[in-house]
C-alpha cells in the first residue's frame, strides 16, 4: 500500500528554539531525505560539505549563506541547489525555518 506524507504546516512541525538550533528528519526513503531545521537568530551551521547534492529551501525567516566563494541571502520562499562536496555555511539572520533535501545517488 502506497501512502502520501503530508505536512500541513511545516512551521508548526519545527518550532524555533529561543536559543539554539533544532533539526529533525521529516521524511526518508531510498532516494531522498528531508531534514527540517529551526534556527534562533544568529545560529549557524559552520562550514561543511555534503557527499550528496542538496537543496536548501527557506520556509520562514532569513538566512545568510556562504556557498563556496559565493555569498547569498535567502528569505521565505528562497531555494538553492548545492552540488555534492561544495563547502557551505548557513547563518540565521532572524528566527528561521529551513528544509534541507538530500538526494541519494
Amino acid at each position: 500500500m502506497t501512502t502520501a506524507t503530508v505536512f500541513p504546516d511545516l512551521v508548526a512541525e519545527l518550532p524555533v528554539p529561543e536559543d539554539g538550533t533544532l533539526s529533525r528528519t521529516l521524511y526518508q526513503d531510498d532516494q531522498v531525505r528531508l531534514v527540517g531545521f529551526a534556527f534562533a537568530a544568529g545560529q549557524e551551521l559552520t562550514e561543511h560539505s555534503s557527499a550528496l547534492a542538496v537543496v536548501i529551501q527557506v520556509v520562514s525567516g532569513r538566512l545568510h549563506l556562504v556557498l563556496g566563494d559565493q555569498e547569498s541571502e535567502l528569505t521565505a520562499g528562497g531555494w538553492v541547489h548545492l552540488p555534492a562536496r561544495l563547502t557551505h555555511t548557513v547563518r540565521a539572520l532572524e528566527p528561521t525555518v529551513m528544509l534541507l533535501t538530500m538526494f541519494r545517488r
